[in-house]
């Protein structure tokens, strides 16, 4: 019998694809789940995924990992994906399809499926990431699949009723989401119409903006090299760190971003997120490289961010480009080392104070005097060469009347 390995997250459509799998393709299914710090939803699994039909589930403790190697590495891109989007999903798909690889091959898998439909985009991070790590492996996508015939979440949830599977969805709530220790998504159900404005009831993680203190709260972020090394003047590992910032984020009612996306497959798609210590890091962040980057350097990055980005949204982590801009990155963080302080308000932040090791920024230069470094009057010879082309055109526009 053959073996396929099932990426499972215990929702509505993983929960119900063990059964189907063994129905139409006859094969043992082998469960892998990704611990990625969602906490209460790993309550239980074990027993609903063995009940309804795997033969074993493999739940994997990689939250430290999807910290280290895929969240600060994009942090320190600065990567957002159209300006608003935090990729908490993205970056995390790379590091479940490898998981999986590696546990195919450890159980003799010939196949790994996932749960993606055809329409959004983390069938082409999954598909993407185990082609680039194992090409032999055969990719079974239940969606796509010619045998499948569930064609709503309504099927999904009647599918799994008729065979007693436990699911967590309804057809009162019927979003499709995904959690990690970074953020969790919203989808489908009343947010399908961008004029609906969210129900209270979607913010799962953090407090609403009207329900948050309406006392503000300072937080100081320290970094060394880009990567975040403490809260409060406390050293943290990684994971506690963000658990620290989730919670004083969710708090405030930070990190909330409610959008519409262009994904991949050409469809736009409206999605609400929560991401409180993640607002908290990438703002943060952005503060320290004011200080400590220049001009030249800050702005080419900007344009790095904006393709980095694009390569994770997109499912192209273990690209070489992604790797090659990595290394671009790593340069330009050498001296973000510092700290910020920042202040949270029903859903802003707002900076409260940055100081680097090695910043830029001298209050001398900075203000209106001359000093021994800037004579004001070297800035007469410096704007008549700068304007000089805009001089030239200027003439010749007026000499021939246009």
């Amino acid at each position: 019998m053959e073996k396929v390995v099932l990426l499972y997250s215990g929702g509505l459509d993983t929960s119900i694809m063990i059964s189907w799998l063994k129905e139409n393709y006859h094969c043992e299914v082998i469960a892998v789940c990704a611990d990625l710090g969602q906490k209460e939803e790993l309550s239980g699994l074990e027993e609903k995924a063995l009940k309804t039909g795997a033969s074993k589930l493999y739940i994997e403790k990689l939250t430290e990992e999807f910290i280290t190697d895929y969240i600060f590495p994009t942090i320190k891109a600065g990567a957002v994906y159209e300006g608003t989007y935090l990729l908490g999903t993205s970056f995390a798909r790379p590091l479940i399809a490898k998981r999986a690889v590696e546990i195919s091959h450890k159980e003799g898998a010939t196949a790994v499926a996932h749960g993606a439909t055809g329409k959004g985009n983390d069938q082409v991070r999954f598909e993407l990431s185990i082609m680039a790590l194992d090409p032999s492996l055969r990719i079974i996508s239940p969606w796509k699949d010619p045998l499948w015939t569930l064609n709503s979440r309504e099927a999904c949830i009647a599918f799994a009723e008729q065979r007693g599977i436990p699911i967590s969805q309804s057809k009162k709530r019927i979003y499709s989401e995904d959690r990690n220790i970074w953020h969790i998504s919203h989808e489908g159900g009343v947010l399908e119409s961008p004029w609906n404005e969210p129900p209270d009831d979607v913010y799962t993680l953090s407090s609403t903006i009207e329900k948050a203190p309406d006392i503000p709260e300072y937080v100081e972020i320290a970094f060394e090299k880009g990567i975040p090394a403490s809260v409060n003047g406390k050293n943290l590992g990684p994971v506690e760190l963000l658990e620290k910032l989730n919670a004083i984020g969710a708090k405030h009612a930070v990190g909330h971003v409610d959008m519409v996306e262009n994904r991949l497959v050409g469809i736009k798609s409206r999605g609400v997120y929560e991401t409180p210590g993640g607002a908290l890091l990438y703002f943060a962040h952005r503060e320290l490289e004011r200080l400590v980057l220049d001009r030249d350097t800050s702005h080419f990055k900007e344009m790095v961010a904006i393709k980095y980005a694009e390569l994770v949204y997109d499912g192209r982590w273990f690209s070489s480009l992604r790797t090659a801009l990595d290394a671009f990155v790593d340069a330009t963080q050498r001296n973000v080392t510092g700290k910020v302080k920042l202040k949270l308000y029903k859903g802003n932040i707002v900076t409260a104070g940055s100081k680097a090791d090695k910043s830029l920024y001298l209050e001398d230069l900075a203000s209106f005097t001359n000093t021994s470094l800037y004579d004001q009057k070297d800035a007469t010879g410096f704007i008549k060469l700068f304007g000089l082309p805009m001089k030239v055109a200027g003439l010749i526009n007026r000499t021939t009347g246009k």
